[in-house]
């Protein structure tokens, strides 16, 4: 298993998205733009990721958010029954993309954000080897969990998971980590803090610190 470490170019974006010095109170610090795949991964270059809320669903928001969570490597916290669960399971990587991301989309997911639109944008993505997805089938080779994200260099910017049995997703997201450290990235960036990731290992640092150490990920 690896993640795909030579994505296509994509170029400049045509959209101007602020600076890290420019950066506003709040985590709010766009709206506007596009989904294009130089957007998005200028953006991530950034600091900066795009969601929509139900508040403003017509608007496309860009957001830093200021604690920042993050998942340090080596503070993954696997407990006996996800170790025991692993077995259960086989792991793959980027095999089916666009089921993971549909399963995470699932409208029926409470507080679920992922509408069309980012399904298309994050395939594309996907197909021009910035995003990536990790799988987790049962022994029926059935997908029982997973996560996707976005690679930049040495940041993984993860994006959503999900499961349809019991710690599918943490046994994902336990891969992803071990991939990480396989090919020496070094920053898993979770968005907001959570207490579910907060039990995981998940910590919460200022916007500032999460940008210095994305400079030195990305660099």
């Amino acid at each position: 298993m690896s993640l795909l470490n030579s994505p296509k170019a994509v170029g400049p974006s045509r959209w101007r998205l602020p600076h890290f010095s420019e950066l506003p109170d709040g985590d709010l610090v766009a709206v506007g733009g596009n989904l294009e795949p130089a957007t998005l991964v200028n953006a991530y270059r950034q600091g900066i990721f795009p969601m929509r809320v139900s508040e403003v669903e017509a608007l496309l928001c860009w957001w830093s958010p200021d604690p920042r969570g993050i998942l340090p490597l080596d503070n993954l916290r696997v407990t006996r029954s996800m170790r025991q669960g692993a077995r259960r399971f086989d792991v793959r990587v980027n095999t089916c993309f666009s089921h993971v991301i549909a399963a995470c989309a699932d409208p029926s997911r409470e507080k679920g954000w992922i509408t069309d639109d980012f399904i298309a944008a994050y395939t594309t993505l996907h197909e021009l080897g910035w995003a990536h997805s990790i799988e987790v089938f049962d022994r029926a080779g059935e997908l029982a969990g997973g996560l996707y994200g976005v690679r930049v260099d040495g940041l993984f910017s993860g994006e959503s998971m999900f499961f349809r049995k019991r710690d599918a997703s943490k046994v994902a997201l336990m891969a992803l980590v071990d991939l990480m450290k396989e090919t020496r990235m070094t920053l898993l960036d979770v968005q907001w803090p959570t207490d579910h990731l907060a039990r995981l290992g998940a910590v919460a640092i200022p916007r500032r610190e999460y940008l210095d150490r994305l400079a030195n990920a990305i660099r």
